[in-house]
């Protein structure tokens, strides 16, 4: 039987975190990036989590990780309030055509 140690959780955290970065780099459309800050954050907080279960931290990467997930929460209404409003205005969330609300 194999045992669950801080490693396992470490190389979860960093695929997480890879396929965020990736998304968030090659992605056009403003709701699939959004979808890679999910991503990268999710990763933080296992992060978090892992290093307070292993670590002597006691529940303080809990209680970062639950900030984590208030800020992703708020990160998340409000970009995607940002993004209905860009839809509104141009009937597309390409990021490459948003710098045309300047004009």
């Amino acid at each position: 039987m194999v045992e669950v140690g801080l490693n396992h959780f470490l190389v979860v955290s960093s695929i997480l975190f890879s396929l965020g970065i990736y998304a968030v780099i090659t992605r056009k459309n403003a709701v699939m990036v959004l979808m890679g800050i999910e991503l990268i954050l999710n990763s933080a907080n296992i992060n978090f989590i892992a290093f307070s279960r292993y670590g002597n931290f006691g529940l303080n990467g809990q209680m970062m990780a639950l900030f984590v997930i208030v800020l992703a929460a708020a990160e998340a209404a409000i970009a995607l309030a940002i993004v209905l409003n860009i839809y509104k205005n141009l009937a597309n969330v390409n990021i490459d055509e948003i710098d045309q609300l300047r004009d």
